[in-house]
């Protein structure tokens, strides 16, 4: 099975390289100083695991997905709409795009279709509707990630904790070509559970998502230190409440409490989320597809979040300023 890594950032490159130990046909694609260092010295990953070095193929080409039978996309979901028509011309018949963006993939209603009131697409995670024209639907498998790595210095990766990546059709079925990408994410030291119910999965990494990642950029807290306030958690626990609302007018059911997920998020502790890392590196901030979409459907839905909205006004505010400074 040969895959392709579109994004081979900190996740991309994790992932290109635990594929490639396992044995896999892998080619990263990336830019700048990052993507010099792996062609010279490969992919170095330090790990409690246990550190290791792979040698896939890395490129800056984006015309090598046309060769793959899996692209694993792990780019930010707001860079998908300038990218996704160049991809969709260049897709094999037959190969399977894994999108591990993070948040309400764009693809969210396909099959399932959208409740009453609502849209088939949301503006805030795919504006104009550029990638669902772009993308045909067989392409498509789900992908929700529980996986914490930073590039550290270009070409070498710090996984900090997680090894799970759970795929699924977006029509809840058990296709043989998910069963194929569990079997290779495996053989490479990951976890690639295949779910039926994966809106569930997605939703329940999207409330640590949109509580812990904007708040952590706007007060600079690790995970850790969001627990050590009171009036924090209650916040926290609030934005959690009103995410939940929303879930459940989709028909979703939490596998867990809401209270052991959020205990879950500050028992990582000494982390800075992705977010907060953006923030600091003076990147764009991935709001649209979190803070932007639960809000978007709670207004087709009816559904007052004022805790969530104000939250998502914030951060907004902040990514603006942080990027014009």
């Amino acid at each position: 099975m040969r895959f392709a890594v579109l994004g081979a950032g900190a996740i991309g490159a994790y992932v290109g390289a635990a594929l490639a130990r396992g044995g896999s046909d892998v080619t990263l694609i990336a830019r700048g100083a990052h993507l010099a260092a792996m062609r010279a010295n490969g992919v170095q990953v330090t790990s409690p695991r246990g550190d290791f070095t792979a040698h896939p193929e890395a490129t800056d080409r984006i015309e090598a997905v046309a060769d793959a039978d899996v692209v694993f996309v792990a780019l930010k979901a707001y860079s998908l709409p300038e990218i996704t028509p160049r991809l969709g011309e260049l897709l094999a018949p037959g190969s399977a795009v894994i999108w591990a963006q993070n948040g309400i993939p764009w693809w969210y209603f396909q099959s399932s279709g959208a409740p009453e009131g609502l849209p088939d697409r949301l503006e805030s995670v795919d504006p104009g509707g550029v990638i669902a024209r772009s993308i045909r639907p067989e392409h498509n498998i789900g992908c929700v990630v529980y996986c914490s790595t930073e590039i550290v210095e270009p070409g070498v990766i710090r996984h900090i904790e997680g090894t799970r990546f759970t795929i699924g059709e977006p029509d809840g079925s058990v296709s043989e070509r998910c069963t194929e990408i569990s079997r290779a994410f495996a053989a490479g030291g990951l976890k690639a559970p295949v779910e039926r119910r994966l809106r569930d999965q997605i939703w329940l990494k999207l409330l640590g998502n949109v509580a812990f990642n904007p708040i952590t950029a706007l007060t600079r807290a690790t995970l850790g230190e969001l627990g050590s306030e009171p009036e924090m958690v209650a916040l926290l626990r609030a934005v959690f409440g009103e995410c939940a609302q929303v879930a459940e007018r989709l028909g979703i059911t939490f596998p867990v409490s809401l209270d052991r997920r959020l205990e879950a998020g500050i028992a990582v502790g000494d982390h800075r989320t992705s977010m907060l890392q953006d923030l600091e590196a003076g990147k764009r901030l991935e709001l649209g597809c979190m803070t932007g979409a639960v809000t978007e459907l709670a207004a087709g839905l009816g559904i007052e979040v004022p805790h969530l909205a104000t939250v998502h006004a914030c951060a907004t505010l902040l990514d603006r300023l942080n990027r014009a400074a």
